[in-house]
């Protein structure tokens, strides 16, 4: 049988990095990061090396299944160097973890229409009302995009990451979900899997 473990990383581009990924084909269901094989990549497309020596080293941290993809599985990694130090850009290998404290992070974002180039919901020639009616709103004058939101949301949910909650936002196409968990690193881990996934999801509907 196969499985799709898809490799999901930071790159180095700066101020804010970007999420990348990349599928590999295994033979055998992994139940833990340490099953899954550490993985090269191309870092001179990614800000992460020169084009003249791009390899770099994906070791995956983080593991749970992928609830969109039938055997598939979502693996977390780290960026290493090709002498197997970590990259400067894997901030995730600069601090020790500490799990006597829990941790929540609010992530917000807009849902961004590609056909008129504005925030969903927006209309085409102008703008919508004052902030008012848009935060926590219900109904399609105040709200946009609210299937790929709870689309999201399931899919966190059955990929086990603790997502405790959503809500729409102060600005039309605004939306924001919350992370909770014990440990920086375990919260941090399970906020970028959560935004991988939303990013994913609002691909899928452009």
């Amino acid at each position: 049988m196969s499985y799709k473990l898809e490799y999901i990383w930071l790159d180095g581009y700066q101020p804010e990095p970007n999420i990348r990924s990349k599928t590999k084909i295994v033979s055998e269901e992994p139940s833990e990061p340490s099953d899954c094989p550490e993985w090269g990549f191309d870092g001179s497309s990614t800000e992460q090396a020169a084009g003249d020596d791009s390899d770099c080293l994906l070791k995956p941290v983080r593991l749970t299944r992928d609830p969109a993809r039938r055997d598939g599985f979502l693996v977390l990694c780290e960026v290493y160097s090709a002498d197997d130090t970590p990259h400067a850009s894997n901030v995730r290998a600069t601090f020790e973890d500490d799990d006597d404290f829990w941790f929540g992070f609010e992530q917000e974002y807009t849902l961004w229409d590609l056909d008129t180039q504005l925030p969903l919901g927006f209309p085409k020639n102008g703008f919508p009302g004052p902030q008012g009616p848009y935060y926590t709103s219900v109904g399609a004058q105040n709200t946009a995009g609210r299937h790929i939101v709870d689309e999201h949301l399931h899919y966190c949910l059955e990929a086990g990451l603790n997502v405790e909650g959503i809500n729409a936002e102060v600005m039309m196409g605004q939306w924001e979900f919350q992370v909770f968990a014990k440990g920086a690193g375990s919260a941090g881990d399970q906020v970028w899997m959560a935004r991988y996934l939303c990013e994913r999801t609002a691909e899928k509907y452009g």
